[in-house]
């Protein structure tokens, strides 16, 4: 016990050693679900609520940020651009960031349904409010979108801005690290609680999945991360290598003697449904239960979805009732009044 606690010990040094500027509150709690639990018939579930971390509705980027913007004010930003989907959790929280830091933020962003043109609402919303520039694209075309915003940041730069655009190669490590934190926060709530769960299930694919199992392992711990990928698995192989190429640059950053390969990542892809960003009705009722039977409330582009993956596997009997299991909340509520249709059309509200 002793050498596993030097392990912890260890990560948290390296990692407190990081520049960091604060944004929310983090060792967030992890809860009993008694009642979902019995629902379900087993087995004891728990979760970690990282839908708490407090900044603009709190979430998982909330962790992120407070590396990467402490990267962004070092090199003297005081312009941010960057850009996802209309109802993106990332941008709602990079925008919540930028505000609290006095930066101003240029998002460019990518319709998912047709609804998200026209419609301003959830994250989108919020962002909004929170004082970001928003251009939403007429298409959804990943690849146009990277080139408008280059063209952005390229335009701003010649008006005189230093300009930050997060989450790139060189730094997007950064990301995963504050995940590894939060793994080494569930490896000690789990000892203080006495439960010992041998899975994590988590809406997660790139930086949050990499931090975790970078976590687990640098911490001693033996918790299995499963990750429910929110996108289609067409490139799921480049996706793995990645996430080992972000685990090995984050171990590399924070000078631990740990490296990763691909098959140390647990990642599925069979509950996405139609695509990104598009509900899946497993989804929308595991939101409903989780709201009637815990007062929690879940999004239908990530958490619903990764949970209606946990219970599928629990009514398979491919987890053992007797044994608990934790979920990681990421956050993304908000998005639920960007979906509103869907979710009183899909649980007959």
């Amino acid at each position: 016990m002793t050498a596993v606690i030097n392990q912890e010990d260890r990560l948290a040094a390296a990692i407190a050693h990081l520049p960091r500027v604060k944004l929310g509150y983090m060792n967030t709690p992890i809860e009993a679900l008694p009642r979902l639990s019995a629902a379900l018939g087993g087995p004891p579930i728990y979760i970690k609520r990282d839908d708490l971390t407090g900044l603009a509705f709190g979430g998982n980027k909330t962790r992120m940020l407070e590396f990467s913007m402490a990267d962004a004010l070092a090199a003297g930003a005081d312009t941010v651009v960057t850009g996802a989907a209309v109802q993106s959790n990332y941008c709602r929280q990079i925008a919540g960031a930028c505000a609290k830091l006095g930066l101003e933020l240029h998002l460019i962003l990518r319709p998912e349904r047709e609804f998200d043109r026209d419609h301003i609402s959830g994250n989108n919303l919020v962002q909004r409010l929170l004082g970001a520039h928003v251009t939403t694209l007429p298409d959804n075309d990943r690849t146009k979108q990277q080139a408008i915003i280059r063209a952005k940041i390229e335009e701003l730069r010649s008006q005189g801005r230093n300009v930050y655009w997060p989450r790139q190669a060189d730094v997007v490590d950064l990301d995963a690290i504050s995940y590894a934190e939060s793994a080494l926060e569930i490896v000690r709530q789990c000892r203080e609680l006495g439960i010992a769960p041998r899975f994590l299930y988590a809406a997660a694919l790139d930086t949050t999945q990499a931090g975790l199992v970078l976590g687990m392992k640098a911490s001693g711990s033996k918790i299995h991360v499963k990750g429910i990928c929110p996108f289609d698995g067409d490139d799921m192989p480049n996706r793995m290598i990645e996430m080992a190429r972000m685990a090995n640059q984050a171990a590399e950053r924070l000078d631990l003697d740990v490296n990763f390969s691909v098959d140390e990542f647990d990642n599925d892809a069979s509950y996405v449904g139609e695509r990104y960003g598009v509900p899946t009705q497993a989804g929308l009722d595991a939101i409903g239960l989780v709201a009637r039977t815990e007062g929690i409330l879940l999004d239908p582009v990530y958490t619903g979805k990764a949970v209606s993956a946990l219970f599928d596997q629990i009514r398979r009997g491919l987890l053992d009732p007797n044994e608990p299991v934790l979920f990681l909340h990421t956050g993304g509520a908000p998005a639920i009044f960007g979906y509103t249709e869907e979710i009183v059309n899909g649980l007959g509200l």
